[in-house]
């Protein structure tokens, strides 16, 4: 039998993505024309034509807004989880900004949705060797899982060390890790995951790469991307750099097919279905 694996969406929108803080202000958010709605729809349906299930890291300033979003992901029998508040780095908060972003976003997550939310993914994969701290208290806030530390090395996030695959980093009464995926490729770990490098390589390596985790090292894979990632037609903010237009821009036009294509040639499911089942 194939291989389960965990799909995963980061609910924010296009002017919230962390490369874009030195161009857009916070208090200009509510004034700029959501694209949110129009590309969720066009994911649950996506899911629903290909017979998926997903988790959905929600960030709670879309969902205050735009509860009907929430209601329509659990109506597809899809996991919510917290994408924490505002899309503030968890590298950037104090513990005690941490606790009550990550506390907030919980409880209002859970008071639109009815359930317990089990999982949180910080912005920007935000938690490293410097802020490990961090799962201590999503632990202590009542989270049972994160997928916030990145096992690679990048200039904004990142943490090469750490283990590939889900893991106590706090002991194992402590909150259960599950990274993005990487595939370990001449000593080095290669992002296999989602997000720009998907859209940067050939779909074959994508998926080459996802087959070897599931059949070579007999491992779950988890796979993120952004609603933003399948929207070419995105107002395009002034005066960024070359270097973030590029990240964020890079193949757009061609994601939704390379996402169809996906759910087509693998197997889908929620993150508490394919990594807690077991975890304990």
């Amino acid at each position: 039998m194939p291989r389960l694996n965990a799909m995963t969406i980061d609910v924010e929108d296009y002017f919230q993505v962390s490369a874009f803080a030195p161009y857009i202000r916070r208090e200009d958010w509510p004034h700029l024309p959501c694209r949110i709605e129009q590309n969720m729809e066009t994911i649950l349906s996506l899911l629903d034509q290909h017979g998926a299930h997903a988790t959905f890291f929600t960030l709670g300033w879309i969902a205050e807004r735009y509860p009907d979003l929430v209601r329509s992901i659990l109506a597809g029998g899809h996991e919510l989880a917290s994408h924490g508040y505002d899309h503030y780095r968890a590298n950037e908060q104090s513990p005690q900004e941490f606790r009550a972003d990550i506390r907030h976003s919980k409880h209002l997550l859970e008071d639109l949705g009815g359930q317990r939310i089990r999982g949180y993914r910080a912005p920007s994969f935000s938690i490293g060797a410097r802020n490990l701290w961090a799962l201590d208290i999503l632990h202590e806030e009542g989270y049972d899982y994160s997928s916030s530390i990145y096992p690679i090395q990048h200039d904004h996030y990142g943490m090469p060390d750490c283990p590939r695959f889900r893991f106590h980093p706090r002991g194992h009464t402590g909150i259960l890790e599950i990274p993005p995926t990487t595939a370990k490729l001449a000593g080095r770990h290669l992002p296999a995951a989602g997000g720009g490098y998907f859209r940067l390589m050939p779909y074959p390596l994508s998926r080459w790469l996802l087959q070897r985790i599931n059949r070579v090292e007999g491992e779950s894979c988890m796979f993120y991307f952004h609603p933003w990632e399948i929207d070419p037609h995105q107002p395009r903010p002034a005066g960024v750099n070359l270097k973030s237009r590029f990240r964020h821009y890079v193949n757009l036009a061609r994601m939704k097919g390379k996402i169809s294509t996906l759910l087509r040639d693998f197997h889908w499911d929620r993150v508490d279905r394919v990594f807690l089942q077991d975890a304990s």
